[in-house]
């Protein structure tokens, strides 16, 4: 055990943080501000780290948990006047890469998916199967949009327009994140914000990373190689380890594997 002498300047440590999966509320995403609050409080007060590292690897999910988790990340960076690097692995895309940009640097490998900043609302029509069955629905509302783009019912117009708005409202909150946490970085000239996806090379040449490495040699290039990495990440529960929800499991893993089929991986 290495005791601690008082006035000998310690190793440097590097809180690393680990985003790996699809961000959603509850129980269906890997990541989620419940789960990951008190982690990451964790990562920043303990052992007075010199930097906060994020490892990236997600498709995206829920725009509100991608804020939820990027702004907890900003609160405590700020407070504590610690710096915060990303480094992505696989993908960073949609709501990946607003955990990314909540970072003051962004790295990834030269294979990393990165961009996806747009917003998407997937559904489906269900109305000519049951009526092919013979089935009738009924469904009473208080309030004429309550029963807005029910799968059940024929599409109408005016609630498409209406999720429309909703999608560029939530775009809008997406660029401005981007815009001003890649502030001065940011290709002018280039549009950034169609959902496009790029490779690394050509993210940094866009502004929307800052250059290619991995974890751990930029580490120890820029702390030493002396530095000590200490780890977090959300843990499975404890039943699910024991294979307790087999099902709600199986079903969460088909829709992380969709999400990340999207580019390719």
């Amino acid at each position: 055990m290495k005791r601690w002498i008082p006035f000998v300047k310690s190793d440097p440590t590097v809180a690393v943080i680990r985003l790996q999966g699809v961000i959603a509320g509850g129980a269906r995403g890997a990541l989620n501000d419940q789960a990951l609050g008190p982690i990451i409080e964790k990562a920043f007060s303990r052992g007075k780290p010199v930097a906060v590292a994020l490892e990236v690897n997600s498709p995206g999910g829920s725009p509100v948990q991608s804020s939820l988790i990027g702004s907890r990340i900003r609160r405590l960076a700020d407070e504590k006047e610690i710096p915060v690097i990303a480094f992505v692995e696989d993908v960073a895309a949609s709501g990946g890469y607003w955990l990314a940009a909540s970072a003051d640097e962004i790295y990834a490998d030269p294979s990393s998916v990165v961009g996806s900043i747009g917003v998407i609302s997937a559904s489906f029509g269900a109305h000519e199967l049951l009526a092919r069955q013979g089935v009738e629905r009924r469904v009473y509302t208080a309030g004429k949009s309550k029963s807005m783009l029910d799968p059940f019912r024929p599409e109408n117009p005016e609630d498409v327009l209406r999720l429309k708005g909703l999608l560029e409202d939530i775009h809008a909150n997406f660029v401005d994140h981007v815009q001003r946490r890649r502030a001065g970085k940011l290709d002018a000239q280039a549009d950034l914000f169609t959902g496009e996806v790029w490779l690394a090379q050509k993210a940094q040449q866009l502004g929307l990373i800052d250059g290619i490495g991995h974890i751990k040699p930029m580490l120890k290039e820029r702390f030493g190689d002396k530095v000590k990495v200490r780890q977090y990440g959300a843990r499975r529960p404890f039943l699910a380890r024991f294979g307790a929800s087999v099902v709600h499991d199986a079903i969460g893993s088909i829709e992380e594997r969709a999400a990340y089929a999207q580019f390719g991986l």
